[in-house]
């Protein structure tokens, strides 16, 4: 819809003659280094997108970003007073505070166990750093509900074979008092256009639109299963029996807004807004050093947001929908 309302044309016909080409990620792994492109071609992803896209990378670069502003502390040229303390750059440090307690399994599986027993009354998540749509995807209370999973024989050193290796995953602590409208979770998803990571150039789309769960958000242990109840994914929740397929579940960005405004003061409303979008080039910030970046790339990104926490950041945008709302939230 974005290309047809522009005067580009599609091409389905031609491997050379194009100068945007919509491609996936397996495409720039393995085929992008054995082509030429002209001056005025372009591909939609950066040759390392995974060190945002993928789960575990993105969590290891920010809290990489986190460790380094704070390592950084107070500037050696400022002079601090009771009115304007010297704080450097460590209250920007501070600032790197919108995603929850994060480990990466296995690797990080013992630092997992101190954070845990630190936390007993916590709901931790379990997601693999490599599927999409809510797949793979569970809770859990107690460490041994992953004894199953932890036991896996192919975690050893003896497994040189990547693709026989066991799944990797993310665990995180879970968000157990989310803001909910309706009795239902949800999330909202963005768009941000970043044509270059040197400099850093990123447009944010105005629009946008939030996922809602089909089944009204409770917490405990007796629905730590219910996927219809936790994950806002579309992929999990049009299974459900109380799913809408005309809405698909979905909201519009400003309607979101204009019924938060009935709820909570408009300052408060504005500051979630805005912090929703610093938290996104925050995100950009943390990878800028390592992200390999020329003129012939630029990335269309889909954030996921849980209120000002960051959830996710998928590098395959949403370019169409089949429901009205998320039609008009998608870029056209």
């Amino acid at each position: 819809m974005l290309f047809r309302s522009s005067s580009l044309t599609i091409t389905l016909s031609s491997e050379t003659d194009w100068d945007i080409f919509w491609t996936d990620k397996q495409w720039i792994r393995f085929v992008y280094d054995r082509v030429h492109l002209d001056a005025n071609q372009r591909v939609n992803h950066f040759r390392n997108y995974y060190e945002l896209c993928r789960k575990d990378n993105l969590i290891k670069n920010l809290k990489k970003t986190k460790r380094a502003l704070a390592k950084q502390g107070p500037s050696s040229s400022c002079l601090a007073s009771s009115f304007h303390p010297c704080t450097g750059r460590t209250a920007e440090a501070d600032s790197y505070n919108f995603f929850p307690a994060t480990f990466s399994l296995p690797g990080e599986y013992l630092l997992f166990v101190e954070a845990f027993k630190r936390a007993p009354e916590s709901k931790w998540i379990m997601k693999p750093v490599g599927r999409s749509q809510g797949k793979g995807i569970f809770l859990f209370e107690r460490l041994s509900d992953i004894n199953e999973w932890k036991a896996d024989t192919r975690w050893g050193p003896q497994v040189q074979d990547p693709s026989q290796q066991a799944e990797r995953y993310i665990v995180q602590q879970y968000l157990s008092n989310p803001l909910l409208v309706g009795g239902k979770k949800f999330d909202l998803r963005m768009y941000c256009l970043v044509t270059s990571y040197s400099p850093l150039t990123a447009y944010m789309y105005r629009e946008g639109f939030a996922r809602f769960t089909s089944s009204r958000y409770e917490l405990n242990s007796a629905n730590m299963d219910d996927t219809y109840v936790h994950l806002t994914n579309v992929a999990v929740q049009k299974q459900g029996p109380d799913y809408d397929p005309e809405s698909g579940g979905k909201m519009e960005l400003r309607a979101l807004k204009q019924y938060l405004l009935t709820r909570y003061p408009a300052s408060a409303v504005d500051g979630m807004l805005a912090a929703m979008q610093d938290l996104v080039i925050k995100s950009l910030l943390a990878v800028q050093p390592v992200m390999i970046s020329d003129r012939q790339r630029f990335a269309l990104l889909h954030p996921q947001v849980f209120g000002t926490l960051f959830s996710a950041l998928n590098c395959t945008a949403t370019m169409c929908s089949s429901t009205p709302i998320s039609n008009r939230g998608s870029l056209r």
